[in-house]
């Protein structure tokens, strides 16, 4: 894989500025709004210049206590082989919990949450990434979230983690440098001990993004301009490796062209600068400085090598995700993989007590459940006011009539909703759902408004079905309702 340059955030509303924007080696698309048999024209386009696009996933939960969806591997796949992208990416992060493995109702939190930096997370989450490995066409990259939270008796470090994830499954590393930063603000972690311990000839690319801080909490809300503390984070990790790509973040709040245009040429800057300075060896990292590892001035076209590639080269044996071309399908040849580790059972275990942990916080996020024991019940609030509020973001943007019908009351109206409703379906079931708890619940008084959400929410709930299954006769009774308002 040839090294990726200097990229943008590809998203819909800055789609003519990006194909406009001089030295934009490649983008990045999130995963999920890629429809392969329809791309986006601008997408077409940037492709057909030379311009490498990278499918970007954010639903995938490869840190959930579940194995990945099959459904949603196939779509990544697919993805990738439609843009004839070199690599997929996800992040470490868990997104939904509860159902069968802990018998309860299944919730989803419509963000990336963190996964507890434990024995067993961390293998369930090796396993998933084996699995969703297994299912790919090209490598896999995996990224570092940010947190408002810190789970209760964690038994590593982030760069340990990290570390450990990279030389267990060969996995690619996605660093998010605003993502350290978010870490540093919101859980006192030190960047550059999070660099001294990453296997940072790793590294696939590097992601870099504003945000704001408010009341002592770091909000990464790749809505603001990158910070000076940001781009010294990319300059240190630019001093210990040269990253094969650096990648912009904008996801809303988009300013003039000429204004992101000025943020790459800053992240350029800062990563040539940082290539001429050095930086001092840390003396207490407890796994092998990344910075002691052999490493070549310059970064092979091949993306960089696992720490697990580094003893291949010296037994000749590998055990590292292949570097293949993306049709190739070779990614693992590790002892663990295979049918063996299909089969294990090893993991039932670690996935029981992963699974109970998560659905336990992840309810008193959304649900309004009690705290789970040794979590900080203020930073809690934090992140579920923070959740509460993405959810009424995303709807407004997947159905832009609901905020438009309600005018000022939407927001309000939304977070009351929220409180008392997990999301259990997604966005757009969401979407629906709100509408129809307006309406069953009486809360519309203004005539005109309940006849304009009544109609929106008829005429996207499709016919009623002829089936008799109970949610059937639900979905025709609540129907009948709405139509005598």
């Amino acid at each position: 894989m040839k090294r990726l340059g200097t990229g943008i955030g590809w998203r819909p509303e800055i789609a003519a500025a990006v194909e406009g924007m001089p030295g934009i080696d490649w983008v990045e698309a999130v995963a999920e709004n890629v429809c392969p048999g329809h791309l986006p024209e601008s997408l077409v386009r940037l492709r057909e210049r030379g311009v490498t696009v990278v499918p970007h996933g954010v639903s995938l939960g490869l840190g959930g206590a579940d194995r990945p969806d099959e459904g949603k591997l196939a779509d990544l796949a697919a993805a990738a082989e439609a843009l004839g992208s070199p690599l997929v990416t996800e992040h470490i992060a868990f997104v939904r919990a509860g159902g069968a493995l802990t018998a309860s109702p299944r919730l989803e939190a419509g963000h990336l949450l963190p996964v507890p930096r434990t024995r067993d997370a961390l293998d369930v989450l090796c396993e998933n990434i084996r699995i969703a490995q297994d299912a790919l066409p090209v490598p896999l990259a995996v990224e570092n979230i940010a947190a408002l939270i810190s789970w209760p008796g964690e038994e590593m470090t982030e760069g340990q983690f990290l570390y450990d994830l990279a030389d267990r499954t060969g996995v690619r590393l996605l660093i998010d440098v605003a993502n350290l930063h978010t870490n540093h603000v919101n859980r006192g972690e030190d960047p550059a001990k999070a660099l001294d311990e990453l296997p940072v000839e790793a590294i696939a690319y590097v992601h870099v993004a504003g945000g704001f801080e408010r009341d002592g909490v770091w909000h990464d809300s790749h809505a603001h301009a990158v910070p000076p503390a940001v781009l010294a984070i990319l300059a240190d990790l630019s001093s210990r490796v040269r990253p094969p790509g650096v990648l912009l973040e904008r996801d809303e709040n988009f300013p003039a062209p000429a204004e992101l245009e000025r943020e790459l040429t800053a992240i350029r800057e800062t990563v040539e600068k940082g290539a001429l300075s050095v930086v001092p060896k840390a003396s207490d990292s407890v796994v092998p400085k990344a910075s002691e590892a052999p490493e070549p001035t310059e970064v092979p076209d091949d993306a960089a090598a696992s720490p697990a590639a580094e003893r291949a080269s010296a037994d000749g044996t590998s055990d590292t995700p292949g570097t293949a071309e993306p049709d190739s399908g070779d990614h693992t040849d590790s002892p663990d993989s295979g049918d063996a580790w299909k089969a294990s059972p090893s993991t039932d275990s670690s996935r029981q007590r992963l699974a109970l942990a998560q659905a336990a916080l992840l309810s008193a996020l959304v649900a309004g459940t009690p705290v789970p024991e040794g979590f900080d019940g203020t930073r809690l609030s934090v992140q579920a006011r923070a959740l509460a509020g993405k959810r009424a973001d995303v709807v407004a943007k997947v159905a832009p009539e609901l905020p438009e019908i309600l005018a000022g009351a939407y927001r309000k109206a939304f977070l009351a909703y929220a409180h008392g409703h997990p999301m259990t379906g997604g966005y757009r079931r969401d979407a629906l759902d709100f509408a129809e708890h307006l309406l069953l619940g009486g809360r519309l008084e203004d005539p005109d408004v309940r006849r304009r959400v009544s109609a929106w929410w008829l005429e996207r709930s499709g016919p009623a079905p002829l089936s008799q299954h109970p949610a059937a006769r639900l979905a025709r009774a609540t129907r009948r309702v709405l139509l005598r308002r």
